[in-house]
């Protein structure tokens, strides 16, 4: 290592409190993402409660349970406002310690600077490698746009964070100080996958062809999906998210990017998030691109991909097509993310298909996810415009090109039996047709 860069280094170094004390009343802080989040600082950011105010974190939904979020009486001095939602935000919602930042992944980061400017950075990143670079390995969603415009970029500097390839790279001369940690990287176990998720999966790979580009969501029904692909050749992959099941994908030789038409040969996304193995998977892969998510997830750039397919998830789905991913009701339950960005990317890609994948009840099969109309108050996550196709266990609804009246009964088709009929019945009522 040169010994001007390792002299550069030594000199940034500051401890944990001595991070805590720039921390000051009105600061702006925005905070690194998934498995990049600076857990030192944020596990003893509740100590200095008493000394600041109106101390606001910009976030992307905390991994952690970390204790300012936890505690009403800190929300009055360190709130969060976040630019997706998760169980911790939800409970730090109700006594009014956090919020959500509408927002599409994209540009979210960038709006959210065109309103208001950042005092500090916090985030982590790999050791220094011999030209003087660390790594913001696991998460590119917020994070250069970030350091790029705050005041203080302040990392915690983790041995066991992975070295992992694309637009990762952070030179010491663009960091102001560092904190050097020991700790365990965030991780996401493997979900269970029950009979009917699987089912679902199989529909959804049914849609998906050979040599195609795939978008993948997170959770259970996504996961199942990616089961249902072992069967695939040289799939492609352009997401925004990297999970355990595409580890499984790549080692099973399934996703070889072969055949994508951008970047071709790169595994692309614009964070990872997940277990040991997938973390293996992706240190020091030349075949692994981690990139902006303000890149990787514009939709202009996704739809450069031919026959990219987007799979994700929700909450409701209207008889017209409209989707709620993110909100129960008016409460905020999860956040827009990418969702749009990739489904109008794909449905813009030549020879590229948008589809939501989801379980046709919910709450241990008491209501319906297909209703005649949106719960009062949900949030639309994706318009109507932009679903090829919903699938849920009993089968495959196209939207694509088709009319209201076709929409309704192709979505009907696929709802759970017990509530075909008032679904019928509600269509006739509000002149769905």
């Amino acid at each position: 290592m040169s010994g001007k860069y390792q002299e550069l280094y030594n000199s940034k170094k500051i401890t944990v409190e001595e991070a805590l004390s720039m921390i000051k009343s009105g600061s702006e802080i925005g905070v690194a993402a998934f498995g990049m989040e600076p857990v030192s600082i944020l596990k003893k950011l509740h100590t200095i409660k008493d000394r600041v105010s109106d101390v606001n974190l910009v976030c992307s939904t905390p991994m952690d349970k970390y204790e300012f979020m936890l505690d009403a009486g800190t929300a009055r001095s360190i709130k969060c406002e976040s630019l997706f939602f998760g169980d911790l935000l939800r409970k730090a919602h109700e006594f009014k310690g956090a919020s959500y930042i509408p927002s599409n992944l994209h540009d979210g980061s960038i709006r959210r600077l065109d309103y208001k400017k950042q005092n500090i950075f916090i985030g982590s990143a790999t050791t220094m490698d011999k030209h003087g670079y660390v790594r913001s390995s696991l998460s590119l969603v917020n994070e250069k746009y970030f350091i790029e415009n705050a005041d203080l970029v302040i990392l915690e500097i983790n041995p066991n964070i992975p070295v992992v390839n694309g637009e990762t790279e952070i030179h010491i001369s663009d960091v102001d100080y560092v904190v050097e940690v020991d700790t365990k990287v965030p991780t996401l176990g493997c979900g269970y996958v029950s009979e009917v998720e699987k089912t679902i999966g199989e529909y959804v790979a049914s849609l998906v062809n050979d040599g195609d580009t795939i978008q993948l969501g997170i959770g259970s029904i996504p996961d199942a999906a990616a089961m249902a692909f072992l069967g695939k050749k040289d799939l492609g992959l352009h997401t925004e998210m990297i999970t355990n099941s595409i580890a499984d994908l790549v080692d099973a030789g399934v996703i070889t990017n072969r055949k994508k038409t951008l970047h071709n040969g790169k595994l692309v996304g614009t964070f990872a998030y997940g277990n040991e193995k997938l973390y293996d998977m992706l240190d020091n892969n030349p075949s692994v691109m981690i990139m902006r998510g303000d890149y990787v997830n514009d939709p202009s750039v996704v739809a450069m991909n031919d026959n990219m397919v987007s799979i994700n998830t929700a909450i409701q789905v209207d008889l017209t097509g409209q989707i709620c991913s993110e909100s129960i009701g008016t409460i905020q339950f999860s956040g827009s993310g990418g969702q749009f960005d990739t489904a109008f990317g794909a449905i813009h890609s030549r020879g590229g298909r948008s589809i939501i994948a989801l379980k046709s009840t919910a709450k241990k099969g008491s209501i319906s996810t297909i209703l005649p109309m949106l719960t009062s108050g949900a949030v639309v996550t994706l318009s109507r415009n932009v679903v090829d196709y919903v699938v849920t266990e009993y089968g495959i609804a196209a939207l694509r090109g088709r009319s209201i009246g076709d929409r309704v009964n192709n979505l009907i088709a696929v709802a759970h039996p017990e509530f075909r009929s008032e679904l019928k019945k509600e269509a006739e009522k509000y002149r769905l047709w």
